[in-house]
């Protein structure tokens, strides 16, 4: 990759890889939306059930029909386990498709960190099978041990989400990429922990509204697996548990906004997240009604909650990429001049070799203008335009100004869309930059004997790059 350093915050301007998308762009960051929310999904399931399982066995060393909660809690865990990696694999794919050099940027930054993510998750998955496998071998005397197996993968199903929500959230922010020396160094950028926190009650959340619906429908045999609870019951528990982790995400929310650095934050943000403050509201009045409710009515309103927290989570999923856009485009559009001045050195370059020039050229003999104009000749003529204006026309703005074309060699801008960017040429240094604009305002001002000789030193069949 060719990478360039700039004047923006010291940072890097990578220059942009111009690969084809096998979609529109609009519709692979739709489909990075949905397919991140049907992965989080299941992701908060598996973290949400083994944090409730651990800590229901805990009970369960007091009062032991926890215990038996805990176990079938458990069971669901492999099941969302699993989901959760299948479907992690499309948002995987259209991340890497729109935000290439932003992801594998911040991935590289992370390091040791990001790679462990993988023998981690391994670990996590079987700590978990050995968890729920050995559930009646390990009881009695080695129960403690079971549990501290449990725990352990809870620990670690915790801990992978909070590195690669750090690695997410650096790729936001890629003008602080030079002050980055792993993953420790990056978590102060952004603002990783309150969106962590906000994460965690998610799931929680998500979790407390799964169960209740899991043991609460009608084919879930109570009686049978959970005779020590009742239907209504276990609907109440839940719901509860969902009623406070929505409670405490109103509180972490509203901070995550609060501490989002300012250059993402946009009307439209502040648009998403109030409809969905408004409806995580009118979820909370829902869940208080159901928690409320009599035996025989608890459970009424379970589809409309479900369908509620879902569009608040489309809000907020939305609101994240809205955020995710606004952040990065500044640097996109560094990028995008970034690879403009590339290909301006390519077009240089081609132009070069085309007209039979060479930097070796203007090598040997006494240093003159006219050899380290063959720098410049490839897209600069007397009167005619190649890639770049004419010297008549550079001599018509900087007459009696060399030192006007030295600092533009130096540090070039773009004023006019027809021409690329030009490239800076600040590694020939003053002097030969003082010969050379010298030399230019000569050739320009029509008044000197070699102006013919330049035009005829780039070759007729060079292509004119404007056309």
């Amino acid at each position: 990759m060719n990478v360039i350093a700039t004047a923006v915050s010291g940072a890097p301007i990578p220059r942009d890889l111009e690969l084809p998308l096998p979609l529109g762009e609009f519709e692979v960051k739709v489909l990075l939306v949905v397919l991140f929310l049907a992965h989080i999904f299941f992701v908060n399931l598996m973290i949400g059930g083994s944090v409730f399982s651990v800590f229901l066995e805990i009970l369960g060393l007091k009062w032991a029909r926890f215990d038996s909660l805990s176990r079938k809690i458990a069971e669901t865990i492999t099941v969302n386990k699993s989901l959760a990696v299948v479907l992690g694999v499309g948002p995987l794919l259209c991340i890497n498709l729109v935000y290439t050099l932003h992801f594998y940027s911040a991935n590289s930054l992370t390091g040791y960190a990001w790679f462990s993510i993988v023998p981690l998750v391994t670990i996590a998955f079987l700590l978990t099978y050995l968890h729920k496998y050995t559930w009646d071998r390990w009881g009695g005397s080695r129960k403690r041990l079971h549990i501290i197996v449990g725990g352990a993968a809870s620990f670690l199903f915790l801990s992978i989400p909070f590195v690669f929500l750090a690695n997410i959230n650096l790729m936001l922010f890629p003008e602080k990429w030079h002050e980055v020396r792993g993953l420790f160094s990056s978590l102060g950028v952004g603002n990783v922990f309150p969106r962590y926190f906000h994460f965690l009650t998610a799931s929680i959340a998500l979790t407390g509204l799964f169960l209740a619906g899991w043991f609460g429908r009608k084919g879930y045999p109570v009686e049978d697996k959970l005779p020590e609870f009742n239907r209504p019951e276990l609907r109440r528990l839940f719901y509860r548990i969902a009623y406070y982790a929505t409670i405490a995400q109103l509180v972490f929310g509203p901070l995550v906004l609060v501490t989002l650095p300012y250059s993402g934050i946009s009307l439209e943000l502040f648009l998403l997240v109030g409809a969905g403050l408004l409806i995580a509201l009118m979820v909370l009045f829902l869940l208080s009604r159901e928690i409320k409710a009599s035996d025989v009515r608890i459970g009424k309103r379970y589809a409309f909650v479900c369908l509620l927290f879902g569009a608040v989570v489309l809000i907020m999923g939305t609101g994240r990429h809205v955020y995710r856009e606004s952040s990065l485009a500044e640097h996109k559009k560094l990028v995008e001049d970034e690879t403009m001045r590339f290909h301006s050195i390519e077009t240089a370059a081609r132009m070069r070799l085309a007209a039979g020039l060479d930097l070796g050229d203007a090598i040997g003999g006494p240093l003159t203008g006219e050899k380290v104009f063959k720098n410049c000749a490839a897209c600069h003529a007397v009167d005619r335009v190649l890639a770049a204006p004419s010297l008549k026309e550079v001599y018509s703005v900087y007459k009696d100004n060399p030192a006007g074309i030295i600092e533009w060699a130096k540090k070039p801008g773009r004023k006019r869309p027809e021409f690329a960017p030009m490239p800076s040429f600040s590694q020939l240094g003053d002097e030969k930059l003082a010969l050379v604009a010298d030399y230019i305002l000569e050739i320009g001002s029509g008044e000197s004997a070699n102006a013919g000789n330049v035009t005829d030193s780039v070759s007729t069949d060079t292509p004119d790059m404007t056309q």
